[in-house]
């Protein structure tokens, strides 16, 4: 008798088929071996990998009992262990020292990350050391895993021709090998996993030395693949007279010589591994094939075959043309969606149809999270709110967003939108009720942060509030809020931010000191009318967490150096990475509402040993499911193995494993997956273009050359929203306003918008709406232009009709001191300047030349003007305007300038009235509209584009003699045409009504919803 048969006989195992419900059966098993004794039944343990699988058991156990009463058998999760629930006992196991807090571990671990200098890279600050704290911590943790002695082994991963930065990284890495040991036992206290470790072997041998009494059955069940420390435990397990070991879904059919073979990243690679560790052999274990609880299979019995056989490592495909090769893919569907969005909605449409059918259950299984959180929004809009048992990160809950949020604002001095963002979180109240913290943070908002930046701090904020102007629509704005006095609130605020704010910004500060000061701020920010912050800020699961995590930051990172404020962010980001907590995402802002029962969204972990009536395997994209392979920041691939640690494939392995058997968990499984994701197009995971790629082999591809049958979701998608009926194209709207409402004074500028855009006088001027300034608007043309219409105004008050010998020095003179009045940031004004200084060279130079051949004989710069229409239906109408330049001549004769520094209008446009100013201004002239001296004739109409680049400047000339004269009489009856059309009350003030001729500054086309209704226009040849 063989090593691995004698191990057969002394231990008991079995294997459950991938159609069988696995938990199902273990339930159903474990009856069946108590006699259906409702006490006995209590007798023995049951170790399972995972707390979702012995929640999962739990569940079995009442559905196999349909109600009745019955003591259940302990149920213990091996990630889960303890000496309370093993009972352990002895020296090894109960003198064991106890585990180090993990925020303290790395805390002490960023410490010595900081303290080894460049070793690795240029760590600033406890924030980029805290991310290469917790690796080495990672790297710790699987090393204990895999009981790799890191001490004896890492001298030697980098022998040989490693390049040299390997060979610095294994320096780095003595804080492993050497320092953080010494620090362990220092301290009295063990690395979790080491502990972990050591408490399953302990319980291995306390099994070995004393077994339990006869009538305690152990069963372990649910492993895939195991650890050396859990080997150990599953051994002892198996070595005990009532002990079993039941593993789910053994590949039973493989070739042994294939099987001894499996590369890492196989679905049975870890299983394969496990049973060799054990020394079990396939064929002395024993088939529960059966469905001993009465039920119905997960998944046809052919699907496992299909799979394995699609599956197979490279080396064996030969078998892909064996005549007996399963080709059944009953069941089994795809959903290739365009993108993330259409991915989640398509899924959960397919959740919400299984909703119809009464007592069916669905499941959504994926690693992406963000994609298990779209999901969870689409079905919302059916009322269903699904149990997404993997829980959130800890970085997106409220809370921690609220926390960073803060630490921003402070570190960016209380710029806008910083700042805005939060006293307008959900938490944010600051003694007041959450609505008047709203109304009073829109205030604060209408009044001061839009437009301009203000000066930094709260100090900037009051002096910014002092050259405000009047806010008479914020009471209508905000109601049925009510803003407090704006002053008031400034007070709240620096209140509020004081302990943050009274820290030096620039001066490092004790770690603690910056948490603390954090927390009180936040509180205080938090804090209503009626509920102290601190309740409001650390309630709930998701609160609790965060506050527990704060409070053991507080209390070990008095270690860390000292830090700025404004790196409290990255290390609240580094802190929290990885942290999951069982957050309430589905009914955050829902109260009273419960999760769906029959509706699931599970992590890869979660899904393990579960069944549903259908599952959607969610994320099928290489890099999401599965990871994609990293070896790590320490040791390459090669070092990895030298050293005896596993290679990353074996994640790649697990993930297939997941794959495979949660393809088998349901009739009706369904594998999505989406082209693009954040705009870049994806791979479709491996095992799903081998299952496409045997089953388009073997003659069963369905479309488009795919194997698998494509999932009807995207057709009910394209229908979901879409009317009853033909589409009907909105019209544009046609406001009518009453003749007394309609403006009777316009300015030249806005004659060109009435004309592009009638729409737009509609709103500004008779519903007077106003767009509101930019959050943190920076200077842009207009102000550019500005500066240079100063400029040359200032120039020409001071030399209206003499020219300086000097001249062109003294103009750029003048345009530098414009620019340095105008205090833009020191960039801008630098990236301005040598344009600015190019302008004036070219403006002087033309005034020259102009000068020289008989110039003007003054010039007179920003004057403004009236011209009045009578006899018009509605009543006289005014045009105002203001001229940039007017040149008078010796002649009597005038020269009318427009300065531009964006587009220069074409000469076509001026003369079909489209950009008509000029014009308008010198039919004003000619009427009499410009106080004296202007009076007389326009000789001529000259634009000048001003920009100060490669080609500094261009001049358009319009128009001179007859035909400017018969320019600008056409241009006055125009006008006159224009306003008796609107003194007609059925005349509507459209939106864009000419598209070939569309305004240049569309401020209010989102109010007339121009993109919806354009697009019909578009599409009807309109």
């Amino acid at each position: 008798m063989t090593d691995a048969t004698a191990d057969c006989v002394r231990g008991r195992a079995a294997v459950v088929p991938l159609h069988v419900p696995f938990v199902d059966q273990i339930a159903a098993r474990w009856l069946e071996q108590a006699g259906h004794d409702p006490q006995a039944c209590g007798n023995g343990l049951i170790l399972l990998p995972s707390r979702r699988a012995a929640r999962a058991l739990t569940e079995a156990f009442v559905r196999q009992v349909d109600g009745r009463p019955i003591l259940l058998p302990r149920i213990a999760p091996i990630a889960a262990l303890d000496e309370a629930s093993l009972a352990l006992s002895g020296c090894s196991a109960l003198d064991l020292p106890p585990a180090v807090d993990p925020v303290r571990r790395l805390a002490t671990l960023t410490l010595l990350v900081m303290q080894a200098g460049k070793a690795f890279g240029d760590v600033q600050g406890v924030d980029q050391a805290w991310p290469l704290a917790r690796a080495l911590a990672d790297l710790m943790d699987e090393a204990e895993w895999a009981e790799c002695d890191l001490c004896e082994r890492l001298s030697h991963a980098a022998d040989g021709d490693f390049a040299q930065h390997w060979h610095q990284t294994l320096k780095f890495l003595s804080i492993v090998t050497s320092v953080w040991p010494a620090w362990l036992a220092e301290q009295g206290v063990m690395n979790p996993v080491a502990r972990q470790t050591a408490l399953l072997h302990a319980q291995a041998a306390r099994w070995t030395e004393t077994p339990p009494p006869a009538g305690d059955p152990i069963w372990a069940a649910g492993f895939s693949d195991a650890v050396p420390s859990t080997i150990a435990m599953l051994r002892a397990v198996m070595s005990l007279p009532d002990g079993l070991l039941v593993l789910p879904g053994v590949d039973m059919d493989c070739d042994d010589d294939v099987w001894q073979h499996l590369p890492p990243d196989h679905p049975q690679a870890g299983t394969a591994h496990m049973l060799a560790e054990l020394g079990i052999e396939r064929a002395c274990m024993e088939q529960w094939d059966t469905l001993n609880d009465g039920g119905v299979a997960s998944s046809p019995v052919p699907r496992a075959s299909l799979l394995a056989r699609a599956l197979l490592p490279a080396r064996a495909l030969d078998r892909w043309r064996a005549p007996d090769a399963p080709v059944a893919a009953d069941g089994l569907s795809v959903l290739r969606s365009a993108d993330q969005q259409e991915e989640a909605a398509a899924i959960a449409l397919v959740l919400r149809q299984v909703l119809e059918q009464p007592g069916r259950r669905a499941a959504l299984v994926t690693p992406d999270r963000a994609l298990a959180g779209r999901v969870a929004t689409e079905l919302m809009r059916w009322g269903v709110i699904a149990d997404d048992s993997a829980g959130e990160s800890l970085l997106t809950v409220p809370q921690t967003a609220f926390l960073r949020l803060i630490v921003q604002a402070v570190d960016g001095g209380l710029s806008p939108v910083a700042l805005l963002s939060v006293i307008k979180h959900p938490l944010a109240a600051c003694g007041l009720s959450p609505g008047n913290c709203r109304a009073s943070a829109r205030q604060l908002e209408r009044l001061v942060l839009r437009g301009p930046a203000p000066p930094p701090g709260i100090a900037g904020l009051r002096s910014a509030l002092a050259r405000a102007a009047d806010d008479p629509h914020g009471a209508l704005a905000d109601a049925p809020d009510a803003p407090e006095e704006i002053n008031a609130f400034l007070d709240r605020l620096e209140t509020a931010f004081g302990p943050l704010l009274a820290l030096p910004g620039s001066t490092l500060v004790p770690v603690s000191v910056l948490l603390a000061a954090l927390v009180e701020t936040a509180q205080a920010l938090a804090t209503t009318d009626t509920v102290d912050g601190a309740e409001r800020l650390w309630a709930g699961e998701e609160g609790n967490a965060l506050g527990q995590h704060m409070s053991a930051m507080l209390a070990w990172c008095d270690v860390l150096p000292d830090a700025r404020v404004g790196a409290l962010d990255g290390l609240l980001a580094s802190s929290l990475a990885g942290m999951m907590v069982q957050g309430r995402r589905a009914v955050r802002g829902r109260e009273g509402t419960a999760v769906h029962p029959r509706v699931f969204i599970w992590g890869l972990l979660e899904a393990r040993l579960q069944t549903a009536d259908t599952i959607v395997l969610g994320g099928l994209v290489e890099t999401v499911w599965p990871l994609a392979t990293d070896p790590g920041p320490w040791m390459s691939r090669p070092m990895r193995t030298r050293v005896g640690l596993p290679s990353p494939e074996w994640a790649i392995g697990q993930a297939a494993h997941d794959f495979v058997s949660c393809a088998c968990a349901a009739p009706n499984v369904v594998l999505s997956l989406a082209a693009r994701r954040q705009g870049a197009p994806t791979v479709p995971a491996r095992w799903l273009v081998r299952l496409d790629a045997y089953l388009a082999g073997h003659g069963h591809g369905h479309g488009h050359g795919h194997g698998l049958p494509a999932h009807p979701a995207l057709r009910w998608l394209d229908s979901l929203d879409r009317p009853q009926g033909a589409a009907m194209p909105v019209a544009p709207p046609q406001p009518r306003p009453a003749l007394g409402l309609r403006p009777r004074s316009l300015s030249v500028t806005e004659i060109e918008t009435w004309m592009r855009d009638p729409y737009a006088i509609y709103a500004r001027r008779i519903l007077r709406l106003r767009p509101l300034a930019d959050l943190e608007e920076l200077a842009d043309a207009a102000d550019y232009g500005q500066i240079v219409h100063a400029a040359l105004d200032r120039w020409f008050r001071a030399h209206p009709s003499d020219w300086p010998h000097d001249g062109a020095a003294r103009m750029r003179d003048v345009f530098a001191d414009v620019l340095r009045a105008a205090d833009l940031r020191p960039a801008l004004a630098a990236w301005w300047a040598p344009r600015l200084d190019r302008i004036a060279a070219w403006c002087a130079q033309a005034e020259e030349t102009r000068r020289a051949t008989g110039g003007p004989r003054t010039v007179l710069t920003e004057l403004g003007g009236t011209m009045r229409l009578e006899d018009l239906p509605a009543g006289p109408f005014t045009l105002r305007g203001r001229a940039d330049r007017i040149d008078l001549h010796g002649d009597g004769s005038l020269s009318l300038f427009d300065y531009k520094t964006g587009t220069l209008p074409t000469r076509r446009s001026v003369m079909e009235g489209w950009q008509s100013q000029l014009v308008l201004e010198a039919a004003m002239i000619e009427c009499g509209g410009f106080p004296p001296p202007v009076a007389g004739t326009v000789a001529e109409l000259v634009y000048w584009r001003l920009t100060g680049g490669h080609v500094p400047a261009q001049v358009l000339d319009v128009a001179r003699g007859a035909e400017l004269t018969e320019l600008i009489a056409g241009c006055r009856a125009g006008l006159r045409a224009l306003v008796e059309a609107y003194d007609n009350p059925d005349q509507p003030y459209l939106s864009h009504p000419f598209p070939g001729e569309e305004p240049r500054f569309a401020d209010y086309a989102h109010l007339a919803r121009v993109a919806e209704w354009s697009a019909a226009r578009e599409e009807n040849g309109g």
